[in-house]
């Protein structure tokens, strides 16, 4: 009898001590949660804006979907260019059209430069990465000043298509049209520029949020269901990438100098 009762003792406890272990485990990071340490951890570029800079360039963003008339079906992943010289951030956002919007991620970008000959100013909107056009990667070479414009080979080159843009070499507001892209640059000669206007209308970033935004899929939800016949697609796309549920395909650029 002793015997026995040491034994119910001893499955007691060990009972005692499993349910405890289960209550102590943490829970496992929520997907948001998971895709901040993943930005933080692989983005060492990325910069702390405060609370009322996050409003401020989530409501920007709101403004401009809806003054274009996009409407989000899902919870998704969208980009938000912040052009004001001032400014010059780029905003990795978590929108949800039932709830808050909450930003993941911070870097700083250059758009596109006043007073310099054949330099446009990159035009605000909402611009959807669609299937229409396949977009590529950079080769790496280098220009005729040693500078690799799109950045090192492989990086991605997201192409938004043609798009009218102002001049910023002119004083009468006179406009014409440029190819929009979302690439890296030179990370040894241009890269410590960005944070202030420096591009001929693209949008540059940093070669960390390259490969984030390559690596999750990020603006690719349309990539992915053309990759599933179209094997163009599927070798544009990394075979290491883990898409975001998340996924999404707008980059929505702002200036949030001008009014709401």
């Amino acid at each position: 009898m002793i015997g026995f009762a040491l034994c119910l003792l001893a499955s007691g406890c060990v009972q005692a001590a499993n349910e405890a272990t289960a209550l102590a485990a943490p829970s496992p990071p929520t997907p948001l949660a998971q895709l901040r340490a993943n930005f933080a951890a692989d983005v060492p570029s990325a910069t702390s804006l405060p609370p009322e800079r996050h409003a401020a360039l989530i409501a920007h963003g709101k403004a401009m979907l809806a003054n274009n008339a996009v409407l989000l079906d899902r919870p998704q992943l969208v980009i938000v260019v912040d052009r004001d010289p001032e400014a010059q951030d780029l905003a990795l956002i978590l929108t949800d059209p039932q709830g808050a919007w909450e930003v993941v991620g911070n870097t700083k970008v250059s758009t596109g430069q006043h007073g310099r000959f054949d330099y446009y100013i990159t035009p605000t909107g909402v611009f959807q990465h669609t299937d229409a056009i396949l977009g590529y990667r950079a080769e790496g070479t280098f220009n005729e000043d040693g500078i690799r414009g799109l950045g090192i080979r492989g990086l991605r080159v997201w192409d938004f298509g043609w798009r009218n843009a102002v001049k910023g070499w002119r004083q009468d507001g006179e406009r014409g049209d440029i190819r929009l892209l979302m690439h890296a640059t030179d990370p040894a000669g241009l890269e410590q520029r960005l944070g202030q206007p420096a591009s001929q209308g693209c949008v540059r970033i940093p070669t960390a949020l390259n490969r984030f935004l390559d690596r999750h899929g990020v603006l690719d939800a349309d990539y992915e269901r053309a990759a599933l016949t179209n094997a163009r697609y599927r070798g544009l796309l990394r075979p290491d990438r883990t898409p975001s549920i998340f996924a999404g395909n707008a980059m929505v650029v702002v200036d949030s100098q001008e009014p709401l």
